[in-house]
């Protein structure tokens, strides 16, 4: 298996909010983890190192994806994590409250 920067269910191109957007280039159901955006890691500035799908969605007030909290046992770290909060429709913007972000 090689690596993906981003889910295959998405695409970064310009979006009417701000720059560039993530956009669904096929339906994504209820509940589908995207994948991880940030590892938190107290050693950087920010306390986070952000990763390519963390780079590219937007902030919305009426969100359909969600970023939450996850342990990867595994690696021994938490890290951010993209969920949609409904099913998302083939050309749809994927937009998430920002966490820490006020308007």
């Amino acid at each position: 298996m090689s690596y993906r920067p981003l889910p295959k269910e998405v695409t970064i191109k310009e979006s009417d909010i701000e720059g560039l957007g993530l956009f669904a280039i096929e339906k994504i159901p209820k509940g589908t983890n995207l994948g991880i955006t940030h590892v938190l890691d107290s050693r950087w500035p920010d306390g986070y190192i952000r990763l390519p799908l963390g780079g590219f969605y937007n902030h919305s007030e009426t969100p359909n994806i969600e970023n939450y909290v996850d342990y990867i046992a595994a690696l021994g770290v938490n890290v951010y994590s993209l969920r949609t909060l409904r099913d998302i429709k083939v050309g749809e913007e994927l937009v998430s409250t920002y966490i820490g972000y006020t308007p």
